[in-house]
């Protein structure tokens, strides 16, 4: 159970401080920027990584979790609980922030600026890169090394940098189903729930052709360390 708490700990503090900055960007006009939501998103993940990435791998998002299940780096059994707790952790986050700030800015919910079939194309290419960069730079199906979480968090403060203004940058199903259920605003969620889930499942084909079967990613170098160590055991 330890793991699904992190899974809703983590996340309820994703949304909470990156849906919130948005919320306190609106009531104080300027307060914050968009490039102060950005590296709110970015940092807050870079901290949930290293708090909780040695607990359950700080997924906070049911894309990444997909996305290490089709890559066979996590059980099958676990991801239906990691998504359950990664809602759950989400929509408290939504719920406080609107008991706080009644709905405002439809609570951080992301919508299209442009068409639907736009932003659709932009959270999976974004959710794409952000998940092969996770799939390189973690260790099993946990966020965790010294590096990870800078680079994760580097890219989600860089993606929702550029892209942030046209289809909000979500790139986490989670994070978009709790504002959009709470504030009741569900209008182009599909394209929030699709498109980084399509991205997680393209980024994994990619992982494999450039990193997954070479001996220099963090789970080769496990599994080479292993059959070392045997070898010489028999020795």
């Amino acid at each position: 159970m330890r793991k699904y708490a992190a899974e809703i700990f983590g996340t309820f503090a994703l949304v909470f401080c990156g849906t919130g900055a948005v919320v306190i960007d609106t009531v104080i006009p300027g307060s914050v920027s968009h490039v102060g939501i950005a590296i709110t998103f970015g940092l807050v993940v870079m901290a949930m990584i290293y708090a909780l990435g040695n607990v359950s791998g700080a997924h906070l998002n049911p894309a990444v979790t997909v996305g290490f299940w089709l890559a066979r780096r996590m059980p099958g059994r676990s991801v239906v609980p990691y998504i359950v707790s990664q809602s759950v952790g989400a929509i408290l986050a939504s719920l406080l922030l609107r008991a706080m700030f009644a709905n405002v800015a439809f609570l951080g919910a992301t919508l299209p600026t442009g068409s639907a079939w736009q932003s659709f194309v932009l959270e999976a290419v974004l959710t794409s890169l952000l998940m092969f960069v996770i799939l390189c730079v973690s260790t099993g199906p946990k966020e965790t090394g010294v590096m990870a979480g800078i680079a994760i968090g580097g890219v989600i403060g860089l993606e929702a940098m550029f892209a942030g203004p046209i289809c909000g940058a979500s790139m986490n199903p989670a994070r978009s189903l709790a504002p959009a259920l709470v504030s009741g605003h569900l209008q182009s969620l599909w394209v929030y729930l699709a498109g980084p889930m399509i991205g997680a499942a393209i980024s994994v084909p990619c992982w494999h052709l450039t990193r997954g079967n070479t001996d220099d990613t963090p789970s080769a170098k496990v599994s080479t360390n292993q059959q070392n160590v045997q070898h010489v055991s028999r020795n």
